[in-house]
């Protein structure tokens, strides 16, 4: 169905790059034989046997004469304090402005119950105009045409 959806070009074949320096899964045991990595995994699992299994004394006696650092690091160094009091808080008080001056002052406040506002002083100014009488409504018209054909004929 795809086709020729997925298209690589020569200079930007990766796996065929790939495929020229591998030589194999033993080449690549081969070769972490010479670089520090493996050495520093075996050390972190010859370290934690030592302190966990061997000494298990030994953990509590180094946090405590490191506090500050043991503190620290077991905070993972206040990254989530950080992350809370930058984004999630400011998210939230970015929210709480949004729904107090964009819902509830502008759309509630000026459009919703501004326009119903306005609505009813127009109709108690309205209402003031009529009074039932027939003389009051063709005065009205009368005024009205005038200023119609004044309009008209200014133009």
């Amino acid at each position: 169905y795809f086709g020729d959806a997925i298209k690589v070009l020569p200079e930007h074949d990766v796996l065929a790059k790939l495929g020229q320096e591998f030589h194999g899964a033993g080449a690549a045991v081969a070769d972490s034989v010479m670089h520090p990595t493996l050495y520093l995994a075996l050390a972190g699992v010859a370290t934690a046997w030592f302190l966990y299994i061997r000494r298990p004394e030994l953990p509590a006696l180094i946090a405590a004469r490191v506090k500050p650092l043991y503190t620290l690091v077991s905070n993972k160094f206040y990254f989530d304090e950080l992350y809370v009091f930058l984004f999630a808080d400011g998210a939230r008080a970015l929210g709480k402005f949004l729904w107090q001056e964009g819902d509830v002052t502008l759309i509630d406040g000026l459009l919703v119950n501004g326009s119903a506002r306005g609505i009813g002083r127009l109709s108690g100014v309205l209402r003031r105009a009529q009074s039932g009488y027939l003389y009051h409504y063709a005065f009205a018209m009368i005024i009205g045409l005038c200023l119609l054909l004044g309009w008209v004929l200014l133009k």
